[in-house]
């Protein structure tokens, strides 16, 4: 059965927050992951979480045990509500998520501040937005922004003030697949599809899974109706393409070659995509010139699998250095890979620049890629997640010293570069700048 678009799942949970305080009573398809009960299924960190993420799995199970006895001090249940003094560590999931959706209502006191972490990362902000000594940090301008985002860059600050008066409860509708974050604050939309940065180390993305933690920051807070619903990947490819899709054009019907070029009887349609044939190759190519765009496509990996993206290709040579590049598509996982210069890793402008790598999906399913062109710069981004921002005007150096005689060109075709391997893709399109 085809999953729900996240698109239409606002009636959903439009009536989730009105539930009664007594009782835990999930939607259907969420799960709580607050019991009502007790801290099953939590325990207390505040820290990097790379310091727990590198812990072996006994050392985990110890340290969880531990801060649970110091969190008791501050974290209670009761009505079904969690609730906490405004004091001690932040309630931590003991399970890591990746792509969710997280309903979750909340109810502080004046003068108070806490969030919600998303993979163990700061955070969806909760604060007094009436506190005259936070206006400076953006107060006023109300909770559910990402607050550790960059200044100026979007989702730093909510959309709009949702906040309801304090004695209230409020809440939250989050959705998170990759870096990617929307959040609803009382059924309005105060983040928009903005990528969440990396507090912890900002030249790297987000990770690919975390703990979901609850801060705590001088005030009391508390806590009820805590559902979460982890979303599989082929609804989350349908959210990213569907999301700001206004202003796309369709390269592939699904259907057949037209407006292809190229060696295109190395390839064949299966299923509505284009299959490169196996011990087959070469780059087809669409034929509609392009200059400065924005392409969107989904690709599917066989095990060890091959490919590339055609970057202002110019309908012959090696596209990887006549073109501006080869955006890599490969199962870099594969044993055969190991040793694999970073610059060859999938999403790469191959041979120049190297991705950030493990944002893949398993080998089989459908992966969501994005690609902004826009002179001689190239960002990709990788299931939600942006893995790549270059400036190929910039490199000098390049592996095993071939250089990119391409790598300038301002227009070219958009194509795939298939290299022996059954690689698909389907769901290709490209909106010009």
């Amino acid at each position: 059965m085809k999953s729900q678009s996240l698109l239409t799942a606002l009636a959903l949970t439009a009536t989730i927050h009105v539930c009664s305080a007594a009782e835990v009573n999930p939607p259907k398809g969420f799960k709580a992951i607050f019991d009502g009960k007790d801290l099953e299924g939590w325990f207390a960190y505040n820290a990097d979480p790379r310091k727990y993420f590198n812990m072996s799995e006994d050392e985990k199970a110890k340290f969880r045990e531990k801060s649970l006895q110091e969190a008791r001090k501050h974290w209670t249940a009761e009505n079904n509500e969690l609730v906490n003094d405004g004091h001690g560590d932040y309630l931590t999931t003991a399970k890591d998520y990746g792509d969710i959706e997280l309903l979750i209502d909340y109810k502080t006191v004046p003068l108070a501040d806490s969030g919600i972490y998303l993979r163990g990362n700061p955070q969806v902000q909760i604060w007094d937005h009436t506190n005259p000594k936070e206006q400076g940090n953006g107060a006023g301008k109300g909770s559910g922004g990402l607050w550790n985002n960059s200044a100026g860059a979007p989702g730093k600050d909510p959309l709009v003030l949702a906040d309801k008066p304090f004695g209230e409860w409020n809440h939250f509708r989050i959705i998170q697949i990759g870096s990617r974050t929307t959040v609803w604050l009382n059924d309005q939309l105060v983040v928009d599809n903005a990528v969440m940065e990396n507090y912890w180390d900002r030249k790297n993305p987000l990770w690919k899974k975390g703990p979901i933690q609850l801060q705590t920051h001088g005030g009391e807070i508390r806590w009820r109706n805590i559902y979460l619903r982890e979303i599989p990947s082929t609804e989350a490819n349908e959210y990213l393409m569907k999301h700001g899709k206004e202003g796309f054009q369709s390269f592939f019907d699904g259907k057949d070659f037209d407006g292809w070029g190229g060696p295109v009887d190395n390839y064949e349609i299966k299923d509505g995509a284009i299959v490169c044939k196996p011990h087959k190759g070469g780059t087809i190519y669409n034929k509609s010139d392009l200059s400065d765009f924005v392409a969107r496509v989904e690709f599917k990996l066989p095990p060890g699998g091959n490919n590339g993206l055609a970057i202002r290709y110019p309908g012959e040579g090696d596209t990887a250095y006549e073109g501006m590049c080869e955006l890599q598509v490969l199962d870099d996982t594969a044993d055969q890979y190991k040793k694999l210069d970073p610059r060859q890793a999938c999403g790469s402008a191959y041979g120049m620049v190297p991705s950030h790598q493990g944002f893949l999906r398993p080998v089989g399913e459908w992966n969501y890629e994005e690609v902004i062109v826009k002179g001689p710069t190239i960002k990709v981004e990788l299931n939600g997640t942006p893995i790549l921002n270059a400036d190929l005007s910039k490199v000098t150096e390049y592996m095993a010293n071939h250089p990119h005689p391409g790598k300038e060109r301002t227009h070219g075709y958009f194509g795939f570069a298939g290299h022996n391997d059954p690689v698909a893709f389907r769901e290709i399109y490209i909106k010009k700048l």
